[in-house]
């Protein structure tokens, strides 16, 4: 039996100011209210380290993602290098179809890898990271998995390990596919996955510049001159001008996807105003430090009526600076918890509410542990309990 079981939170009550909030923790069922317009078909912006989403809007309808499905091709390289299956100075031939589809010939994206020469994995990622290279996607394609078909083989069954359910794709490039397919919020789970995953190498995508074959090419994303480091963009017929962003300011960092405007300008300036308002129109507030107790948890037949919780780190939340919201909270836990009861065991969750909104979702561990109580202490319990269980 679910019961929603509210405890007095003096310093949470203190906490009511008049804020007013948009975002999601671990789940999201209400969307943020939108507190500002975008041109943009789709927009997607999320706040990291809360994971507050401060806008929203057809984040999750379908679209050909374009180039920005080499993010996915990545994923697999980084956690084929995490994993020791790969090293950077692996290296891989470039065969004819490389060549003919990617490189030159092609008259698309490439770092110009020469037909039958070889590449080592470190500048595969640099060129896909730096220049979207289609070419270096089908050589790390061919040389990981022995075709692109079984790489993305691979591509697919990762994204449903990663939780991208909304997602497949069809090719390692992301030419025009017809199975190539995902949405903002995929896209930005991806990114915020290859963030905090992959540190190291994802500063990769903050490359400036990367020259191969003697060709210095400058990087594809436009915003890393206002202070971006990742990730890509995209342009598929039918779905226009698309977008993943990362900035990081201030010590906060925002992702932003972005897909449905008329041209690569458009597509510039309207990402640079959404991330500006995301980070000017915001504030971080902490509700409760790590381990300060935030409520308490009845325990039925222990040798202590109730167990203490507390958070494993700070509760924060992202609001705006400026609004007349609520914000309240809310301890859940799965009613009657019996004994014994572990000290440091994840037993309850604080929602925490902006208005009627869901903000964030922070597991809660118990304090200490509760051992089982004497036949007196159980016994009463247990009135109690079936009466509860009654009403």
């Amino acid at each position: 039996m679910m019961r929603s079981l509210f405890s007095v939170l003096a310093l949470l009550v203190s906490l009511v100011l008049p804020l007013f909030g948009a975002g999601e923790g671990l789940a999201q069922t209400v969307p943020p209210p939108q507190l500002i317009e975008s041109k943009a078909g789709q927009v997607y912006l999320v706040e990291a380290s809360t994971g507050t989403v401060l806008l929203a809007k057809n984040e999750r309808q379908s679209f050909a993602p374009a180039s920005l499905a080499k993010l996915m091709t990545l994923e697999v390289v980084f956690d084929a290098l995490k994993k020791g299956e790969i090293r950077p100075d692996t290296i891989y031939p470039v065969s004819e179809f490389a060549w003919r589809t990617g490189g030159a010939p092609s008259r698309t994206a490439t770092m110009f890898a020469a037909v039958k020469s070889q590449v080592p994995v470190a500048d595969l990622i640099r060129g896909i990271a730096v220049h979207t290279a289609n070419d270096g996607c089908l050589i790390i394609a061919e040389g990981m998995a022995g075709s692109e078909a079984k790489f993305v083989e691979r591509m697919n069954a990762r994204a449903a390990e990663l939780g991208l359910a909304d997602s497949r794709f069809g090719n390692a490039t992301g030419l025009p596919h017809p199975d190539n397919k995902s949405t903002l919020y995929d896209l930005v789970k991806l990114s915020r996955h290859l963030v905090e995953t992959y540190p190291d190498l994802y500063k990769t995508f903050a490359l400036p510049e990367f020259e191969w074959n003697k060709i210095r090419q400058r990087n594809r994303n436009p915003l890393l001159s206002f202070g971006a480091d990742g990730l890509g963009t995209g342009f598929a017929e039918g779905s226009g001008f698309a977008m993943i962003a990362s900035m990081e300011r201030d010590g906060r960092r925002l992702f932003l996807g972005l897909s449905g405007v008329a041209t690569d300008k458009e597509r510039t300036e309207e990402a640079m105003r959404l991330l500006n308002w995301g980070f000017d129109s915001f504030e971080m507030r902490t509700l409760f430090q790590a381990g300060e107790v935030i409520g308490e948890a009845s325990v039925y037949g222990g040798a202590l009526s109730a167990v203490p919780l507390v958070s494993a780190k700070p509760v924060e939340v992202y609001v705006p600076v400026n609004n007349p919201e609520r914000l309240q909270a809310r301890i859940v836990y799965r009613w009657p918890l019996n004994p014994p009861v572990a000290a440091d065991a994840e037993i309850a969750t604080l929602n925490v509410f902006s208005g009627e909104r869901p903000l964030v979702s922070v597991p809660l561990k118990s304090a200490a542990a509760v051992e089982v109580g004497t036949l007196r202490q159980r016994a009463w319990d247990a009135v109690i309990e079936l009466l509860f269980f009654w009403i």
